[in-house]
């Protein structure tokens, strides 16, 4: 048994881990690497691997930089089965489709511009007709429930357990069994944090031999998950005063529903005025209608609102929108407001369009929830927060930063580097041959590496991209 690091080897997005087992090629995740155009552009389109011959996906959750890139994986023969969470399978049926839409759009945009400039057009990543095709390979899994690859015989396991990332994310637990021994290989997905809005906190899969572990904010510390309801409402009652829009790039899955989850609450209370509040993103609406179906992600006090009545996806002052029309209406639309578009790390989507229109009037706030990738125009607002007279491209053309912008690390829905911590001290050392650190920039992966040898962890390694290593059975 082997592994080869494919995607978010020393990066954040793009995740892919192809393991090789009994001449079979199982590969953990597809994700769409998000970054400078040039290098996503190739990085999305040529794997380093024959998507043909993969026997079958195990998906870890539904983030476009997990799950993005499989109906590109689809359009170059692959032909197996995607094995998820039905929550996960759920999300990825309209995040797919809308993946695959929306690129089709913005290149539209794009080519009228590079068409009158004379300049080469460019084509989608993949199309809807691929997004449908990889959608019908889904199979889904509940959680806590071993079950058998097609094909790869009796002695080879997987379970899926709760992650508290995303609505349906998992850790991935596969065991193989080799007269008498098993080898038990784990990996993480990305892990949320204890007292996330909505969700149940992350389970603890057992002890392992190896693990691949995300390290997205290794050392790197967070508000504590129970600060969100005060710092938003600061936030929110600060953006109030000084009378503009307040735009919000969020994550059509999970973060926006977060946000919504929360504006109800200090809604319901009083704490902050009832405004329009308008969620444009056709994912967004989508995504929320799955969150509805999927009760079993829940944590009690999600219940515990519930049974009181308080509509957790939003009061009668939220709106959802779906038409481009409507969506093109919100410009004209004066005093204070919040709109939440997509994407998450502004690389695409209607939230360019809305910054473009409201990000040089300084009676605007632009709110951060989310983590933003190197080298996405999400990441230039970070750097724009503490600058003045800051410039930044959007769809080619330069805009001065005037709006303020606003950081809340308290919603990051991954664990930062105590949280990962304290996740690795449930595992026994003794058992724990190699740890194996992915999706972190080298920074972060390297504090986490040396944080986790202060506590007593050895043998952790930090793969570059198409790095390889085999496995020996150990007994467990």
């Amino acid at each position: 048994m082997k592994i080869k690091f494919c995607g978010a080897a020393q990066t954040v997005t793009g995740s892919q881990h192809l393991i090789e087992i009994n001449g079979k090629q199982i590969l953990l995740d597809c994700g769409m690497f998000q970054g400078k155009r040039e290098e996503s552009f190739k990085m999305n389109r040529q794997f380093i691997y024959d998507p043909a011959e993969i026997h079958c996906v195990v998906l870890s959750h539904a983030h476009i930089d997990h799950a993005g890139n499989l109906p590109t994986l689809f359009a170059k023969g692959f032909r197996g089965s995607v094995y998820s969470t039905p929550a996960t399978r759920d999300l990825c049926s309209i995040m797919l489709l809308d993946s695959a839409y929306i690129q089709q759009k913005d290149i539209e945009f794009v080519n009228k511009r590079r068409g009158k400039k004379g300049l080469p057009l460019f084509n989608p990543l993949y199309t809807v007709e691929d997004s449908k095709g990889v959608i019908g390979l889904f199979k889904a899994i509940s959680y806590g429930q071993k079950f058998i690859i097609d094909g790869l015989g009796e002695n080879i396991s997987v379970t899926f357990y709760d992650a508290g990332h995303i609505l349906g994310s998992s850790q991935i637990l596969l065991e193989v069994n080799n007269n008498g021994k098993t080898l038990r290989f784990g990996y993480t997905g990305d892990i949320g944090r204890k007292h996330l809005p909505i969700l149940k906190d992350p389970a603890f899969m057992g002890n392992v031999n190896y693990i691949v572990s995300e390290s997205t904010y290794g050392g790197i510390l967070h508000e504590g998950a129970e600060t969100i309801e005060s710092t938003l409402a600061f936030t929110l009652k600060e953006a109030f005063s000084a009378g503009g829009k307040i735009i919000v790039p969020s994550f059509s899955v999970g973060r926006t529903q977060e946000l919504i989850y929360e504006i109800s609450k200090l809604t319901s209370k009083g704490t902050i005025p009832s405004i329009p509040v308008y969620v444009d993103s056709p994912l967004s609406v989508n995504a929320t209608e799955v969150f509805k179906m999927h009760p079993e992600c829940f944590d009690d006090e999600t219940y515990e609102l519930i049974a009181k009545g308080v509509n957790i996806f939003g009061l009668e002052n939220v709106k959802y929108i779906k038409d481009v029309n409507d969506s093109k209406k919100l410009n004209d639309i004066k005093g204070t407001c919040m709109i939440i578009s997509a994407s998450g790390m502004c690389e695409a989507g209607r939230i360019l369009h809305h910054l473009a229109n409201n990000i040089e009037d300084p009676r605007n706030t632009i709110m951060i929830i989310g983590y933003m990738a190197e080298n996405t125009l999400g990441r230039e607002l970070i750097k724009a927060s503490d600058k003045r007279g800051y410039r930044l491209k959007i769809f080619g053309d330069s805009y001065t930063v005037k709006a303020k912008i606003k950081v809340l690390n308290a919603f990051s829905a991954h664990a930062d580097n105590n949280e990962l911590v304290e996740y690795f001290l449930q595992f026994d050392k003794s058992m724990l041959k190699k740890i194996f650190l992915v999706h972190g920039e080298p920074a972060q992966q390297e504090n986490l590496k040396t944080n986790l040898t202060n506590t007593g962890f050895s043998n952790i390694l930090i793969p570059a991209r198409g790095d390889e290593y085999s496995f020996e059975f150990e007994l467990i």
